[in-house]
Formats: C-alpha cells, sequence, structure tokens
C-alpha cells in the first residue's frame, strides 16, 4: 500500500488540498519500503485525487477536507482517514500498527464558504 499524508512542517497538515507538499510511504508486510515527498500540483476541484492515483497512493491521512473531496477520492480507490493529528513519523507508524481510526473532518465547508480550524 502507498499512504500520502498531508504535511505541514514535521506535522499532519489541517486541510489536505491546502498543503503544499505531501509525505508518501510505501508499506509493505507493516514495514516502510520507501518514503517520498510529493509537491502538490495546486489546490484545484478534483486535480489531487487523481495526481495521487496516478502516483498509485491507496491511502490519504489528513486533519480534514471537504466532502466532494472525499467522495472524488473514494471514485479513484483511494481510502480517507480524517481527523488525523500529530508528527507524521509517529502518524504512519500508528497506522501500520491499526491505531488510526476515522475521526471527524478538521475542515468544514458550509453554506457561508470555508472553514478550516487553525487556519
Amino acid at each position: 500500500m502507498k499512504v500520502a499524508i498531508a504535511k505541514e512542517g514535521d506535522s499532519v497538515s489541517e486541510h489536505f488540498g491546502h498543503c503544499t507538499e505531501y509525505a508518501v510511504f510505501n508499506i509493505e508486510n507493516l514495514k516502510i519500503k520507501s518514503r517520498e515527498i510529493l509537491k502538490s500540483p495546486g489546490h484545484e476541484p478534483g486535480k489531487l485525487p487523481v495526481f495521487l492515483a496516478g502516483h498509485k497512493i491507496t491511502h490519504v491521512l489528513a486533519g480534514g477536507m471537504g466532502p466532494r473531496a472525499v467522495d472524488l477520492f473514494c471514485e479513484n480507490n483511494i481510502e480517507v482517514f480524517l481527523g488525523i493529528r500529530g508528527e507524521i513519523e509517529t502518524v504512519v507508524k500508528d497506522f501500520m500498527a491499526g491505531k488510526i481510526a476515522q475521526g471527524e473532518s478538521s475542515c468544514t465547508h458550509g453554506e457561508e464558504g470555508h472553514e478550516c480550524g487553525g487556519h
């Protein structure tokens, strides 16, 4: 599996689409086989799910994203985990150990516009 984590410094970003890069981990037999940093191609509706699917990403971890983005990732066979916080190295180890559960998105897209916690 290939896991992409929205990155802000060494921590998980509050909003997947607004970060400038993604930490990508290739995981086999519960071990990290390789890691890389992918630069974001920019925040445009529908672009990131196709971009990451092209890099064979199977899972996405982020603080939050809008419901339409989640739907687009699902359409590209990418499983999404939201409400993730913490240092990236700890998060990926917790993910491999099965300690990461779905949470609430830290991002909301209400009728009055876009709101994300911590922005």
